[in-house]
């Protein structure tokens, strides 16, 4: 199904929230990350690592601000200098442990994990956070692996055995149990959260997501209400809401209109709550690519790279749009600049499948292919990509690799259709074809393994198909014609294929012009059957005479009665 496009093209109109002197303390700070006000919360934070520089838990709070603006290298300078100011910062060694995660340094995560329990005595902030650690994002469609959620629920458990009645760890333990779609126990989490402090609305907008999952719409809604009922200014809450009126929209077609117009509302409203910062409205750049969205993404990404961003995200959201809205130059060009700019642990393997497919696009097909294998290599879910592989190669004349390109696809794809089986036996087919009538010195052996690929394929659609299609049956006949042991030789062994495309043909009257020299190129070959083959030339006569009716360019026809002295004139 396609994605919903046309989210919104106008301008998003939106305020930047006042500008008032912000209140100083780390409470305030906490209360703005929890708001994803991430630019006001840093502000505040930067200050209060001056003003109060021997406090480790500011630095910790400033550090995971910049992990939730994807600047892990600063995030990690500033967990180092909490515990330059505390050597036993239990929250700061959580927060190395979260970047080493994110850098895919195992041992690194778990020693710096180890070293925050050990730690944390009474304090149950540092269970929280490591189990939120956990739960980051590391793959590319962004889900939790088990392991990584049994370590975040493991963690957080030992955390509610330490203080039972801290709201936000368990919030994150439902999200640990969300993860792997254990809902009864995540729902039992927020329950408990919004008993110890109903005052949270986080805790409903947290059950709103999981009745997201369900597609439980209607509940779903109901949580973000309550949530905006606690704080109206709850900006996260408009942000689920807008995501779960996208996927409504998705999932109810009749309803699609009407949600995605409400999701874009939602949107605009959670941003005019942050601090419309660079990260914020790539955040927005990330529901317009879940949207499909491409025209409105690609002019909001141009507007952050003229605003003096200097996240280089930004590029891929140029580089996804223009692909996505057929700008091919740009889209290298941005793509080429975000390979450039970024730190390489943060490639991931849909950045090589649109530098492949802009490769593809702008002529560079050899370089395009093997940048889509990378993107197959690191993210093997992406079957569909497959397909793309063996269009490109067959376009290159590179036809037995397509074959196995599209056998790959068929294998490993949930959307392959029997046209799918039809390419790849045509590839397949034509790779043995170009081999046989190759002209090259010395000439290669052409490999009848490929004509048993192309006939299994076409022997698979016409098994499966609710009524034999003529077209499979023109190549079956012309593949199997193939197998004879030399161009002059005529065993038969199209025979049955000819006579079923020529009877599959002729049920349907008039025959399309488009047609008529399919059936003479059928009669003619039955033709030479009966006159070479069985001998019988009132047969062969007949039949040639019918292919000169179909179409009277037919060059064996035209031969044949060369030969007889102009015998079998049409009627």
């Amino acid at each position: 199904m396609k994605m919903i496009s046309k989210i919104a093209t106008a301008s998003l109109g939106l305020v930047l929230v006042g500008s008032s002197v912000f209140a100083q303390s780390l409470a305030d700070a906490k209360k703005a990350i929890d708001a994803e006000q991430y630019q006001k919360a840093k502000s505040m934070l930067k200050n209060l690592t001056t003003t109060q520089a021997d406090k480790d838990e500011n630095f910790f709070y400033l550090g995971w601000v910049y992990l939730k603006q994807d600047y892990a290298d600063s995030a990690k300078a500033t967990f180092n200098k909490g515990i330059a100011v505390n050597a036993k910062s239990a929250l700061n060694y959580a927060g190395l442990g979260a970047v080493a995660r994110l850098d895919k340094d195992n041992a690194g995560a778990t020693t710096n994990f180890n070293q925050a329990i050990a730690l944390a005595g009474k304090n149950v902030k540092p269970y929280q956070y490591v189990g939120e650690a956990y739960l980051l994002p590391i793959t590319a469609d962004g889900k939790v692996s088990p392991a990584d959620a049994n370590a975040a629920i493991a963690v957080l458990q030992k955390g509610k055995a330490v203080n039972a009645k801290d709201a936000e760890l368990l919030i994150t333990l439902g999200n640990a149990y969300r993860s792997q779609l254990k809902s009864n126990e995540a729902y039992q989490a927020y329950s408990d959260a919004s008993t110890i402090d109903p005052k949270n609305p986080g805790a409903k907008v947290a059950t709103g997501v999981l009745w997201k999952f369900a597609n439980n719409f209607e509940d779903s809604e109901k949580q973000f209400q309550d949530a905006l009922a606690i704080d109206p200014n709850y900006g996260p809450a408009y942000r689920e809401w807008a995501e779960t009126d996208l996927r409504w929209a998705l999932t109810d077609p009749k309803q699609a209109s009407v949600k995605v117009k409400q999701a874009t509302d939602e949107y605009k409203k959670y941003l005019s709550l942050t601090d419309l910062s660079v990260e914020s409205r790539m955040r927005y750049a990330d529901f317009l690519i879940y949207a499909g969205d491409y025209k409105t993404l690609q002019q909001e990404a141009t507007a952050l790279s003229q605003s003096g961003g200097n996240n280089p995200k930004i590029y891929r959201y140029l580089a996804y749009s223009a692909y996505e809205n057929k700008d091919y130059p740009a889209g290298l060009t941005a793509m080429n600049t975000w390979f450039q700019k970024a730190d390489a642990k943060r490639i991931i393997p849909r950045d090589y499948l649109y530098m492949g497919r802009l490769q593809l696009a702008s002529g560079q097909d050899s370089v395009g292919i093997n940048t889509l294998r990378k993107a197959l290599t690191l993210d093997t879910t992406q079957a569909d990509v497959y397909g793309e592989i063996a269009k490109s190669l067959y376009n290159q004349k590179k036809y037995a690799e397509a074959g196995d390109a599209y056998k790959t696809f068929i294998a490993k794809s949930h959307t392959a259709t029997l046209n799918d089986y039809l390419k790849e036996g045509v590839s397949y087919y034509n790779a043995f074809k170009l081999q046989y009538y190759s002209t090259a010195t010395p000439k290669p052996v052409a490999d009848t393994t490929l004509l048993i690929k192309a006939d299994t394929a076409f022997s698979y659609i016409q098994h499966k198909a609710a009524a034999p299609l003529a077209a499979v049956a023109l190549y079956q006949a012309r593949a199997n014609d193939l197998r004879e042991p030399s161009r002059n030789t005529t065993n038969g062994y199209a025979k049955p294929y000819y006579e079923q495309y020529i009877q599959l043909i002729l049920a349907k009257q008039p025959v399309a012009d488009a047609d008529k020299a399919y059936l003479a190129e059928g009669y003619a070959y039955l033709g030479a059957y009966y006159e070479f083959k069985e001998k019988d030339e009132a047969k062969a006569a007949d039949n040639y005479t019918k292919a000169r009716e179909a179409d009277p360019t037919n060059k064996q026809a035209a031969a044949y009665f060369a030969r007889k002295g102009g015998a079998g004139k049409s009627k």
